[in-house]
């Protein structure tokens, strides 16, 4: 292989892939890197792909679910990879101390492509490696990535490659990506085998959307596009009068759909997702908390602190404290 050659083009030569996994990653975000290389071996009936799976400092790594994934050793075992893929979650900043970024930006020319995986992208772009670059990363964080990476072009996109880079915002998109890889370098009947593998109906263009809808499963398409509004007016949260007349509803009509599918009205559904989207930012990141309030379409500090205790039962610095104890 060349050095300015794609690894998403055909080859026959086995591709050596190392996953930098970092504390608090998620398995299935593992899993949907490892297990379509895997299932692609079975079906080719050789070594296609290979991997290995390197950690922070070399120990086990403690994921999510409390399982600890094993590792061949720290970053410096990835030598010798094609690819190296960054596999992050929640808490990558603390994961991915100032020593390791630096051994990332000094290692990256020894690997053809370099790419992350839900949070990973954080980690990649802090280390200089997404400069220049389209990324996506995990819809939560798009907003902040971009405003902290502004060198690079922030799309919501499933997955995005770019040149010798490439990005995933999540387990389904990972799982996409490797899909598109496999397609690329063996054909696209191998990633369709891979795909009825696991039942799986891969993303024909990683150009769709994370968020193609909130509720896929939803009888009534226009419950699924109200949630969707919603979700893009957090900061500034719209009249549900003009959320029912984007779906083509009466405000009485709404507040039926949202009662038949959901169990509660559209005003308490919306609540509850500026809720969450808080509760996201108390926990994963270092915003002050008026500041969540504000992005969160809440005018007060203390009409947040109100509505945040009902909902999940302490103030939002206390469950904020919790987290990081």
């Amino acid at each position: 292989m060349t050095k300015h050659a794609t690894v998403f083009a055909p080859s026959d030569q086995p591709l050596e892939i190392a996953l930098l996994v970092l504390p608090r990653a998620s398995i299935l975000e593992v899993a949907s890197v490892l297990d379509p290389m895997r299932s692609a071996n079975r079906h080719l009936g050789r070594a296609g792909f290979r991997w290995r799976v390197v950690s922070p400092g070399g120990a086990p790594v403690p994921l999510t679910c409390g399982i600890e994934l094993p590792s061949s050793g720290p970053l410096s075992a990835a030598n010798g990879a094609d690819v190296l893929i960054v596999i992050a979650g929640y808490g990558q900043a603390e994961g991915a101390n100032p020593r390791l970024v630096a051994d990332l930006r000094r290692m990256a020319g020894r690997f053809f492509a370099i790419g992350g995986v839900d949070a990973g992208p954080w980690v990649v772009a802090r280390a200089g490696l997404l400069d220049g670059h389209r990324a996506t990363v995990h819809w939560e964080d798009l907003e902040d990535f971009a405003l902290a990476h502004p060198q690079v072009e922030v799309v919501p996109d499933r997955f995005v490659i770019s040149r010798n880079r490439f990005t995933a915002g999540g387990a389904a998109p990972a799982a996409d990506l490797m899909l598109h890889l496999i397609g690329r370098r063996c054909g696209a009947a191998l990633a369709g085998q891979v795909a009825g593998s696991f039942l799986y109906d891969a993303a024909v263009d990683g150009a769709r959307p994370q968020r193609p809808g909130m509720l896929p499963a939803a009888r009534d398409a226009r419950l699924s596009g109200a949630m969707r509004v919603m979700s893009a007016h957090i900061e500034a949260p719209l009249p549900l009068a003009a959320v029912a007349r984007q779906q083509g509803l009466s405000l009485r009509r709404l507040e039926q759909l949202f009662r038949a599918g959901l169990g509660q009205g559209p005003g308490a559904a919306y609540l509850d997702l500026r809720l969450q989207a808080a509760r996201r930012m108390l926990v994963d990141t270092r915003h002050p908390v008026q500041e969540i309030a504000l992005r969160c379409g809440f005018a007060e500090q203390s009409s947040f602190s109100r509505a945040f205790r009902r909902r999940f039962g302490m103030a939002p610095r206390a469950l904020r404290a919790s987290e990081v104890g």
